[in-house]
């Protein structure tokens, strides 16, 4: 697997990753219908370390969908953790932790399971969507993503029409979206002609079958 992108000119690259402060460092995006995200550049410093070791590391594997009565492959690598899983790295599992204690949610939003995503092209995306799944799809819910490797651009738009929010994200950049944004906000990373490299984003959200 060819790992060529453009790495981070704030990396170091004989330090392991960490990560930075939370408090006083995130900013948040107050949205319509009690919608929240916050914003925390940089959150996993030398993050390109933890994007080859995730790149090499992980058991990828394509999903398949049925669209328009055929099957197709879903545009993006993928591979998931579930409660009680190990993380494919132990950063990641601080990551959580991190976060389980900045944000202090009820114990139906604590987050426990991880999904990543690989994109390795512009020609890898993930259609509009909102994070509904299981007993979660009519309450609000919080999802945090860290991205690793080259930025992508994740879009967010009010269901129903309204104005687009463009978030680029790589290098470690963490995204949390909370409140009722999974319901009434829905987000997409859409496919681009722009000559990219590779991208992971790291998805920790509650564990949806309770």
């Amino acid at each position: 697997m060819s790992l060529t992108f453009q790495t981070s000119l704030f990396d170091d690259v004989d330090a392991e990753p960490h990560l930075g402060e939370l408090h006083g460092r995130v900013r948040r995006i107050v949205l319509d219908n009690g919608a929240w995200i916050d914003i925390r550049p940089e959150w996993v410093a030398n993050s390109d370390e933890l994007f080859e070791r995730l790149a090499l590391g992980v058991p990828w594997h394509a999903d398949k969908r049925e669209m328009f009565e055929r099957v197709v492959a879903v545009p993006r690598l993928v591979s998931w953790f579930g409660a009680g899983a190990t993380f494919p790295d132990p950063i990641l599992s601080t990551a959580q932790a991190r976060l389980n204690e900045y944000y202090r949610a009820p114990a139906e939003q604590t987050l426990i399971t991880a999904g990543l995503c690989f994109y390795r092209t512009g020609d890898d995306s993930v259609a509009w969507h909102g994070d509904r799944v299981g007993s979660a799809i009519n309450r609000d819910t919080m999802v945090a993503i860290v991205s690793v490797g080259a930025a992508r651009t994740l879009s967010i738009r009010p269901k129903g029409g309204g104005d687009t929010l463009k978030f680029p994200l790589g290098h470690g950049d963490l995204i949390v979206m909370g409140g009722s944004a999974q319901r009434t906000y829905e987000h997409a990373i859409l496919k681009t002609r722009q000559a990219l490299g590779p991208r992971i984003s790291i998805q920790f959200r509650p564990d949806w079958s309770r």
